[in-house]
Order: structure tokens, then sequence, then C-alpha cells
């Protein structure tokens, strides 16, 4: 069941995008002032019950139900925080009770005619992006993410390959579902280095919605302009401990949508030299996963220096070419059930420049690691951003030899 508490807005901040972030005390049963610590002078209905204990960290979406204001009786939904859940480090908004209980919906002339999040109490309506005409094969390239933490690095990678050329970012499930709850993106598109954000299937938010992650792709490259574009979850992968329970396996549905629409596909590999647990360091269980379960090989970068993603090779380029000397995993090649489904891929190996993208001061931290304590996963982040712009400079060689020859 869901997990609501009623509770008092004791602060709050300007809306960072399409997101506000609050401070809320939770209402009390017993209505008495017992642990009371609402700062004074806070405003409160007269007939709400009067609140208890420490302010918690709440955060809420405006384009759903607005932005809210101190003394603001909302209900909020506390149980990814209360499980201590590592991307649940705060309380959700789910109705405001003072203000938000007089939304019309969408007044504007094109009717939204589509539910997002629907048969839900936050089912709401918005008109999808997906084009009248199709128009195959796409032929510009895709990039697949394992974690929105790849987002900073992978566009910057590619911006500094293909200066000039227009990439877009396609917001899958497997994380966060509100396109608002990212800073990376609303940072990436402040610098230009993403030229859009669209949100497909459950996700919601973006600069334009689309019902499926092919319609989101087919939308951006042929409606939109886009040269190539990156697709994934957004922040707060979700996990089971179980090789198909976690958000990473959006990445399979994505990279198939992509292949079946005629797209180069590119998979940006989850690696790491030091997350502690065993299951993801070297190439991680969620990337190997989705290269075995792949219907067609896909385009896999590695950074130059690194001659295997697995084994004794992949420890000696660790030491080569990001000066580290863990020893990542050293039992993988005993995980790899079947080599040859993993082997059949494309393996490309790509420079990268962790310095040079570490004074770009964008984003440089995941799971807590910045680019020292786990180099590994942003050089296989920013390999996997030079790899798919020499995808985009291949399939343009391709389209003027056959202009040439037309």
């Amino acid at each position: 069941m869901l997990k609501l508490r009623r509770a008092i807005v004791v602060e709050t901040r300007p809306p960072n995008g399409p997101e506000q972030e609050l401070a809320v005390v939770l209402v009390g049963s017993s209505g008495t002032r017992a642990d009371l610590r609402v700062p004074a002078g806070t405003p409160r209905p007269s007939h709400s019950p009067l609140p208890q204990g420490a302010p918690r960290a709440a955060i809420a979406d405006i384009g759903l139900m607005g932005a809210a204001e101190v003394g603001d009786e909302v209900v909020v939904n506390v149980q990814a925080r209360d499980l201590g859940l590592g991307s649940g480090g705060f309380d959700i908004v789910h109705v405001n009770l003072t203000r938000g209980l007089a939304g019309e919906g969408d007044q504007s002339p094109a009717r939204p005619n589509v539910m997002k999040l629907n048969y839900t109490s936050l089912q709401h309506a918005v008109l999808p992006v997906e084009d009248a005409r199709v128009e195959l094969p796409l032929g510009s390239p895709v990039g697949v993410l394992a974690l929105h933490g790849q987002l900073a690095a992978v566009a910057w990678a590619f911006a500094q390959a293909a200066p000039g050329r227009r990439l877009g970012y396609v917001q899958s499930e497997g994380g966060a579902l509100p396109g608002g709850h990212s800073r990376v993106v609303a940072e990436l598109r402040a610098r230009g280095l993403l030229a859009g954000h669209l949100t497909a299937g459950a996700a919601f938010g973006g600069e334009g919605e689309a019902v499926t992650v092919a319609g989101a792709l087919h939308h951006g490259l042929r409606a939109l302009g886009w040269d190539a574009v990156l697709c994934g979850p957004g922040p707060g992968i979700v996990g089971s401990h179980s090789p198909l329970g976690h958000g990473g396996m959006a990445a399979l549905d994505s990279a198939h949508a992509a292949l079946a629409l005629g797209a180069p596909t590119l998979l940006v590999a989850r690696m790491s030299s030091g997350d502690s647990r065993a299951r993801h360091r070297g190439i991680s269980h969620h990337t190997l996963t989705v290269l075995d379960l792949l219907l067609e090989p896909v385009t896999v970068a590695l950074p130059a220096g690194l001659r295997s993603p697995v084994g004794a090779d992949l420890r000696a380029g660790l030491g080569a070419v990001f000066g580290v000397s863990s020893a990542p995993r050293p039992q993988l090649e005993l995980d790899v059930s079947r080599p040859a489904r993993i082997a059949r891929h494309d393996w490309r190996h790509a420079t990268v420049d962790l310095p040079a993208y570490a004074a770009s001061e964008l984003p440089a931290r995941t799971m807590g690691r910045g680019l020292i304590e786990d180099a590994l996963f942003f050089g296989a982040a920013l390999a996997g951003g030079t790899a798919l712009a020499d995808l985009l400079a291949q399939g343009d060689r391709k389209e003027n030899r056959a202009e040439a020859a037309a």
C-alpha cells in the first residue's frame, strides 16, 4: 500500500525548473504539540492538525501540482525515505490540500489526449510527439545508457569529437520517472550539450512526451533534427540484486527499439574500478546481461589501452591507462556463461581525456565516488561519447559516398 502522511510545509525554495524543494513536518495523529519543531510564525490552516517531529526534506513536481508555500497542508509519500533507499532520501508530495485541488488540467488548444501514469492517482493528459509518418531506416546513431550518471560524460565527449552536431536525450524508464528531477539535463541544455529532452513511456515531464521509446527516437531524429540520440533512464536506478530485476534492463528494450528503426546502436558500458560490489567491478553484470540477451550485435566502447573488458587484460589496462591497481572482479570470466554472445559485439577503443573532463566542471560523481575514486566509470562513459561521434562520422562518410555515386 502507499505510505502517505499529512504534513505542513515549513520551508520552501524557489522552484528549480519543474521541481521545488521543500521542508515539511509530519502531522501527528494525536493533535498535541509533542516534539513540535515548527519555526515560529509558520501559518497553519485552522482546520489542520498540529504537526510533530523534525522537518523532513521533500520535493514537489510543479507541473503536476503547482508550487507550494509555507503553511500549506500537503500529503507526502514517505515510503522511499523510510526504507532508507540510496536514491530516495526525501519525501514526495502527493497532493497539496491547500492550493492543489482546483486544477483544471491543461487548457491548451492542442487538447492533450494521452494519459501518462495512467490508472494511477497521478494520471495526467499529455500531447504525444509521435509522428504521423514513419520514415525508416533512421540511419543516425543512438547511444544507450546504463545509468543516468553516464549522461554528462557521454554528452561532453560527443561534443568534443563532433562539435556543432545536435545530440538529443530520450529519457526512458528504469530510474526516476519525472523529467524535471535531473539537474544534469538542465545543465547540459544550458551549456548547449543537449539539443532537447523527450520523456518516453512512463517517464514524463520532458520538453516533449512520447508514448514509446521508438516514437521518441523517430521524432527526435526526424522532426527535431537531432544528429544523434542518447537514450537512458533518469536518476536513481532501480535494483533488486537479481540478474533481470534492475533498471539497467531498460537498455535492452531501448537498444532493440533503435536497432529495429535502423539506427546504428551503441551501448555505453557500465564499468567501475571503485565500486565496493563485486558484481559491478570491471564491467557490470547489468551491461553483461544486456549484451548477452540482445538479439543483434551493437557497438560497445572501451577506453583506449584496455584490451579486454574482463579478466587479467582489464586489470593490466587499469594500471596502464588510469593508474589504479585495484583488482576488479577477478572471477569475472566464470560469470560469463556464454562468452561468444559477449564477444560478437563490435568492441571499439576510444581515447579518453579525464583531466579535460574534470576541467569542464560538469557532474563527475557516481554513487558518491568522484573521478579519482572511480576513473573507469567515467573513462567508459567518455569512450562511449567518442564512439558515438565516430558512428555519426561513419554515417556521414557513407552518405557522402552515396551522393557522389548518384
